[in-house]
C-alpha cells in the first residue's frame, strides 16, 4: 500500500468514529496527505532508505509542541497556541518517517487520569461510551483502540501511559527515565515524568520506542543506548524467572474485580515457566514523596498561569499548584532523600525478582461525568490522584513498567496488568509483556464502536 492509502484509510476511520469518542482534538488532514505523498516519492530515491516508521500515521499528545499545529495543553489559556518548533520526540517521529494526523486529547496540563478539558470536552471509553478512557494519554489510547491511529505517543508522571492503556485494552509503556529524552523541559534533571510509546501490541510499542529512544545532548539524563536496541525480536525464554506477585503493593485499596481479573491470568506466567511468589517491596513514604514532588513540579510549571489566569484553571490544577507554592526547600529535599531510600529498598527486593506484577489501575473505567475516583473498595480518597497510587509508587522507583491487556470485567470493561522490571531493563519488560500478550490474546478484542 502507498503511504497516501494508509493515511487516507485512517482519516476515513477518524471521520467515522471520532465524533463519537472525541479522542483526536485537532486534525490536519491536508498536511498529513501532503506528507504521505512526500513519503511515497521518497521511496523512489534509492539513496534515502525509509525510516522505521515510514508512512505510519500517528497522533501526538496535546501536551507536546508540534510546529505549525495547534497545541493547547488542554487549557483555554492556550486554546490558540500554535508552536513554531517541534519538541524532540516529534522531531524523532518525523525523522523516522511517521506522518502526523493531529493531536490527541488530554486533561488540562495532564492533571488527572480522566481525559476532559474546557477546550475540547470529554473523551469517551470506546468499550463503554458512558465511562472514561483514563488519562492523561487518554485520547491516544482511544485513537489506538478504535483504529484511528496505529501508534501514538504519551507521557507518564503518575500513570498517564499505563492507566489509559489499562482502561482501553491497549499497551502503554513507561520507559526508564532518560530512555526517551525530553526537550525542551523546564527541569531537564527531573526523572518523574517521562515520554513513551503506546500501541495495540507490544511489538508495535517496541517499534515506536526504537524510533524515539537514544541519546541527545539537549537532555542531560538521556540514556546512551541507541534506539535500535529495541529493533529486535521479542521472543525470549522465561523458564526459572522469579516474579513477585502483588495485589496492592501491600498498602493500597484495589477494587476486588480488578484483582479477580488479573488473578485469573496468574497461571500464564507460571505456564511460561516463571516462579511466581507473593510479595512486594516496602513502599512506605511513597505517598508523601510523590505528592510533594508532584506539587513542586506544578508550582514550577503553573505559578505564572495561576497568577495571571486563575479563573481559567480547573480546581485540581489550582490546588496542586498552591500545594507546591506552600512547600519549603527542606520539604523538597526531604522528599528527595526519602525517594532515594525507597529506591534502595526496591533495588534490594528486585535482586531476588526479575519482575514485579501488579494492577495497572485500582479500579475499572469509571463514569465519564465523575472527575476523579473518590472511593476505592470502601476507602475514601483524599485527593484527585490518590487512586493512582499503584502507578505513582512505581514512578518513584524509576523502573520501567508496562500496562498490557489482561482481561475484562463481567461487564466487559478492560483491565490491564502492570509489569515492572529491574533498573534500566526496558527490553526485558517488553519481552515478558510480549510473551504474556501472545499467550492470552486479549489485545485482539476490539470495541464494538470501531467495527
Amino acid at each position: 500500500m502507498s503511504a497516501r492509502e494508509v493515511v487516507q484509510a485512517h482519516l476515513d476511520q477518524i471521520d467515522r468514529i471520532n465524533p463519537t469518542v472525541n479522542a483526536i482534538c485537532t486534525l490536519v488532514p491536508e498536511r498529513a496527505l501532503a506528507d504521505a505523498d512526500a513519503a511515497d516519492l521518497a521511496l523512489a530515491d534509492a539513496g534515502r532508505p525509509p525510516g522505521p516508521l515510514h508512512g505510519l500515521p500517528i497522533v501526538i499528545k496535546d501536551l507536546v509542541s508540534t510546529a505549525g499545529i495547534r497545541t493547547t495543553f488542554g487549557s483555554p489559556i492556550y486554546a490558540d497556541n500554535v508552536p513554531e518548533q517541534d519538541d524532540l520526540i516529534v522531531e524523532r517521529l518525523r525523522g523516522a518517517g511517521a506522518i502526523v494526523l493531529g493531536k490527541s486529547n488530554t486533561p488540562e496540563f495532564g492533571a488527572g487520569s480522566q481525559t476532559f478539558n474546557a477546550v475540547f470536552g470529554e473523551t469517551c471509553n470506546p468499550y463503554d461510551l458512558e465511562r472514561t478512557c483514563g488519562g492523561s494519554s487518554g485520547g491516544a489510547a482511544v485513537a489506538l483502540a478504535t483504529g484511528m491511529a496505529p501508534i501514538a505517543d504519551g507521557s507518564d508522571l503518575g500513570g498517564s501511559l499505563r492507566n489509559p492503556a489499562s482502561f482501553c485494552n491497549v499497551v502503554g509503556f513507561r520507559p526508564s527515565p532518560g530512555r526517551v529524552p525530553t526537550w525542551p523541559a523546564l527541569n531537564a534533571w527531573s526523572s518523574l515524568s517521562v515520554q513513551g510509546p503506546m500501541a495495540r501490541s507490544v511489538d508495535d510499542v517496541a517499534l515506536l520506542l526504537s524510533a524515539i529512544a537514544g541519546p541527545d545532548d539537549r537532555a542531560p539524563l538521556a540514556n546512551p543506548q541507541p534506539g535500535n536496541t529495541f529493533a529486535v525480536p521479542l521472543d525470549a525464554d522465561f523458564r526459572g524467572t522469579r516474579v513477585a506477585w502483588s495485589r496492592n503493593l501491600g498498602r493500597y485499596p484495589v477494587e476486588p474485580v480488578v484483582n479477580q481479573t488479573i488473578e485469573a491470568q496468574r497461571h500464564v506466567f507460571e505456564d511460561l515457566g516463571c516462579i511466581v511468589e507473593e510479595g512486594e517491596p516496602d513502599f512506605h513514604d511513597a505517598d508523601e514523596i510523590f505528592q510533594t514532588l508532584r506539587a513542586w513540579g506544578f508550582a514550577r510549571a503553573r505559578a505564572a498561569d495561576l497568577a495571571r489566569h486563575r479563573d481559567q484553571l480547573k480546581d485540581t490544577v489550582i490546588w496542586n499548584t498552591e500545594q507546591g507554592l506552600g512547600l519549603s526547600g527542606l520539604d523538597v529535599s526531604n522528599a528527595e532523600a526519602k525517594r532515594t531510600e525507597l529506591y534502595q529498598r526496591v533495588r534490594r527486593f528486585m535482586r531476588r525478582y526479575r519482575f514485579l506484577v501488579l494492577p495497572a489501575a485500582a479500579v475499572p473505567p469509571f463514569p465519564l461525568q465523575q472527575r476523579w475516583v473518590q472511593e476505592v473498595d470502601g476507602v475514601a480518597m483524599q485527593t484527585y490522584i490518590d487512586w493512582m497510587a499503584v502507578c505513582y509508587a512505581i514512578t518513584l522507583t524509576g523502573l520501567p513498567a508496562i500496562s498490557v491487556p489482561c482481561g475484562f470485567t463481567p461487564g466487559g470493561l478492560p483491565i490491564g496488568v502492570q509489569i515492572v522490571g529491574r533498573h534500566q531493563a526496558d527490553l526485558d519488560v517488553l519481552r515478558i509483556a510480549h510473551a504474556f500478550e501472545a499467550a492470552t490474546g486479549f489485545a485482539t478484542r476490539h470495541p464494538a464502536v470501531a467495527l
